[in-house]
């Protein structure tokens, strides 16, 4: 559905060159909820950019539905982009116009017969649940009503995509929630792609089947949500993990585990889904030879599956701490050592 190939883009800031982008290539299939995570100057927005052909690479080319950006006249653009829906952190609504006008909007625009644009409001603002509110005005809705009108405007020209750039930053937690529950049911009953921009990795986990981390104008990570929370290589990665997932010790355990004058191993062990379907812990407790503690446990829906996060502390000789990492090897836990830091 979206491809950008080795896309380039350097904005000129007085003498200075800021590279916005360094060759960046990922591709969104259809149906997917794909999310883009970054801090700020990453090139998040920039991306998102591209694909809605607001601004063109200085290099390489994206190509949207089957049709490369830079091919398009100007018509034929303004005709791809009735296809994509566009929903913002700010929202960008007429505070001083009506709910039923501000979804109206982009019918309009296109030039929508006066019945039709009739008939779909009332439809967008029923699957938005803001029927009641049509005749509001902006100015009295909540924001998340606000962002509600928004997504309904978004999805007024039926688009095949939806782009959220940070859609719930501006929003309380549960308010967000609700929000990132509608965008599943967009995904999921009206067949829309979601290319989607954050720097919350709460939302990546929520909703997102596959999620980039970028930095410094790169992509310096990609995959599916469970994999990249699972094994995060990066260490930009790791630190937005870390904001869902708690994979530190305990600062009140870790005196306790450096003054542990017997021969130990700290361990992080990640269970996905039903991956582990022995009692793995139970069964390294009763191993002749060796100790375990549990120093840390937590445990993350994502993607229908679970995730559960134990840090184990090994003791006991060098051949039984071996022992019980082949064993959780074998069970098909994933494993990482942890270095304890003076």
């Amino acid at each position: 559905m979206i491809q950008i190939n080795h896309a380039v883009k350097t904005f000129a800031e007085g003498k200075e060159a800021v590279h916005a982008l360094r060759d960046v290539s990922l591709t969104v299939e259809k149906g997917d909820i794909y999310g883009i995570v970054g801090f700020s100057g990453a090139g998040k927005s920039t991306l998102l950019r591209l694909v809605n052909g607001l601004e063109k690479p200085d290099s390489g080319n994206v190509v949207v539905a089957g049709q490369d950006l830079s091919k398009l006249s100007q018509k034929e653009l303004l005709l791809l982009r009735r296809k994509i829906g566009m929903v913002f952190q700010q929202f960008n609504l007429l505070e001083g116009k009506t709910v039923k006008h501000n979804v109206s909007i982009p019918l309009l625009l296109a030039g929508t017969p006066k019945k039709e644009v009739e008939a779909r409001v009332k439809e967008v603002l029923r699957f938005v649940e803001l029927e009641e509110k049509e005749n509001a005005y902006v100015s009295q809705l909540s924001g998340g009503q606000k962002q509600r009108v928004g997504i309904a405007r978004a999805l007024a020209t039926s688009p095949d995509i939806l782009l959220c750039d940070e859609a719930t930053s501006a929003l309380d937690p549960q308010t967000t929630e609700s929000i990132l529950l509608l965008l599943k049911k967009v995904n999921r009953e009206m067949g829309v792609t979601i290319l989607l921009i954050t720097h919350q990795m709460q939302v990546i986990q929520m909703i997102c089947n596959r999620v980039a981390v970028m930095e410094y104008g790169k992509v310096v990570e990609e995959g599916s949500v469970l994999s990249v929370f699972g094994t995060p290589k990066e260490e930009v990665t790791k630190r937005f993990v870390r904001t869902v997932i708690n994979d530190q010790i305990p600062e009140k355990f870790i005196s306790l585990v450096r003054n542990e004058q017997r021969n130990q191993q700290v361990e992080l062990l990640k269970f996905i889904g039903d991956a582990v379907k022995e009692p793995l812990i139970a069964n390294l407790c009763r191993m002749d030879g060796l100790e375990v503690n549990i120093l840390g446990a937590t445990i993350q829906e994502m993607q229908g599956s679970v995730m559960s996060v134990f840090i184990l502390q090994l003791i006991g000789s060098g051949e039984r701490i071996a022992l019980a990492e082949e064993k959780i090897d074998s069970a098909g836990a994933l494993r990482e050592r942890m270095v304890l830091e003076a």
